[in-house]
């Protein structure tokens, strides 16, 4: 018979893509993890993986192997979360992984339910978008909370949960003694546009959001500074340095003193999407999180 926990590492290799990523994600060795996976080839009588002195791939009896231990780890999870909603009590661990922004907004909510539901063991911790999903696929969170400019695929989201929990705008940011402050309303843009500008490296999400707002508005940005994080960009545009197209959420009490914030000439914003594994979201605990989420976002929305 397989052993489930080799089929486990098998799932998490052909999530993760190498040994030491899956050992890594796993809290284990490289060595243990290519022992195990050497032991269940040698349990299954055949090669599971192509070896290099540099690198391991599936093979394709590894691939097929990897995708029927996908659902079995599935199946084992619905059993797990057919006996736990009978018991109707929320326990055990949940593992959240969230950007960052949204982290941060969230976690006042989260560790509330330390006292609602004393049995219930929540852990949150920030992840970039593609991080996040990765960590749900290969079981290493329950719940992913990430931001989505509108280029999420349907591929993506297979086999997973997904609900919005709220639309973030996006606005322009400056520091509060900018010369756009003293203007009403939408600002134009190509007043704006000489910056200096800040914002993320190309290829992250909020840089194509920014590409995509300036493009919407014809307008070419001047000098343009690259920072990763957009609690980052934030400090930098309240220190004055210069200025940014943010999410608001993006911009914590402490920003919010020291910058000011203008409504964009045509109306833009990201989604704030949580997402759960098909097969475990029943569970009481994953559906008490989901609820403490949306209490948290139906917040968010009446103080914005």
């Amino acid at each position: 018979m397989l052993d489930l926990h080799r089929l486990q590492l098998l799932h998490h290799f052909a999530q993760q893509g190498s040994i030491a990523a899956t050992a890594e994600a796993l809290g284990y060795s490289p060595s243990a993890v290519s022992q195990q996976l050497s032991t269940l080839e040698r349990e299954t009588g055949v090669a599971l993986l192509d070896r290099t002195a540099r690198s391991a791939e599936l093979t394709v009896l590894g691939g097929r192997l990897a995708a029927h231990a996908a659902r079995i780890l599935e199946a084992v999870e619905q059993a797990e979360v057919d006996l736990a909603a009978h018991t109707g009590v929320p326990t055990g661990p949940v593992r959240i992984a969230a950007v960052p922004s949204a982290a941060v907004a969230f976690a006042p909510s989260l560790a509330a339910l330390r006292a609602t539901h004393p049995g219930l063991e929540v852990v949150v911790r920030q992840a970039p978008p593609q991080d996040a999903l990765a960590r749900l696929r290969a079981r290493d969170a329950d719940v992913a909370v990430i931001d989505d400019h509108g280029t999420t695929s349907a591929r993506t989201v297979a086999r997973l949960h997904r609900e919005t929990l709220l639309e973030d705008p996006l606005a322009l940011v400056t520091d509060s003694r900018h010369p756009l402050t003293e203007e009403v309303g939408p600002v134009n843009l190509a007043e704006a546009a000489p910056g200096p500008w800040i914002c993320a490296p190309v290829g992250e999400p909020s840089r194509s959001a920014f590409d995509a707002v300036m493009d919407a508005a014809g307008v070419r940005p001047g000098t343009v500074w690259e920072f990763e994080g957009l609690a980052t960009i934030a400090t930098l545009v309240g220190d004055g340095v210069g200025i940014a197209i943010l999410p608001e959420l993006a911009l914590s009490a402490p920003h919010r003193e020291r910058v000011a914030i203008h409504a964009l000439p045509r109306r833009a914003s990201r989604s704030i999407v949580v997402l759960t594994r098909t097969s475990s979201r029943m569970r009481p605990s994953i559906e008490v999180t989901l609820a403490a989420l949306r209490t948290a976002a139906r917040q968010l929305r009446t103080a914005a």
